[in-house]
């Protein structure tokens, strides 16, 4: 007799000794599959679909957030740069034409004087900004000195607290021989205009 042959007959009389256990596992077993092709299935599916819209709405939650923090960083520094002009406006910049002329004579004149320098000259003229309520008061100063001493003063007026620009610098040699420079320095500030 043949082994395979001998095994099925086997099996056939262990299925026909216990037919009574078999044939409710066997129904079970489908029973088992029917659901979980009809039920744990498409629940499974529902679920990762479930599981993939959270993670979508997470990642949509992120970016509104990002997005509602660079509204709140530019709201932010909208209002702390509308301050700090504010400031620059009533604390830094002279308030009239005689604050800037206060400036410029007296600050500009004892900067020169502390730096060595010989204050020849300076003529000032107020320049009105088209569009702006801000008018610009122009000041070329002719001064004498060593260049030692010229960086000096560049350094004290760039470091002070006063609102003046250097507009432009020209250099030229004394004409006594001893080594100094006549400067002419172009500078302007700016002040309010009080008309409106």
């Amino acid at each position: 007799m043949n082994d395979s042959t001998h095994g099925m007959a086997l099996v056939r009389r262990v299925a026909a000794e216990h037919r009574r256990l078999l044939i409710p596992l066997l129904l079970a077993l489908v029973v088992n599959a029917m659901l979980y092709g009809f039920g744990v299935y498409p629940l499974s599916q529902r679920v990762a679909n479930v599981a993939q819209r959270d993670q979508a709405a997470e990642q949509e939650l992120a970016a509104a957030r990002r997005e509602h923090a660079q509204a709140s960083g530019a709201l932010t520094g909208k209002a702390r740069a509308s301050t700090e002009l504010t400031t620059f406006y009533n604390d830094v910049l002279p308030q009239s034409l005689a604050g800037a002329r206060r400036l410029t004579f007296l600050r500009l004149a004892q900067l020169a004087r502390e730096s060595n320098l010989g204050y020849e000259r300076a003529s000032r003229s107020p320049t009105l900004l088209k569009d702006s309520t801000l008018t610009q008061l122009n000041i070329d100063m002719l001064l004498a000195g060593t260049y030692a001493d010229f960086r000096t003063f560049i350094y004290q007026l760039e470091t002070a607290p006063e609102f003046v620009i250097i507009d432009n610098v020209e250099l030229a040699e004394g004409g006594d021989g001893s080594g100094s420079l006549n400067i002419t320095l172009s500078l302007s500030t700016y002040y309010r205009d009080a008309a409106p």
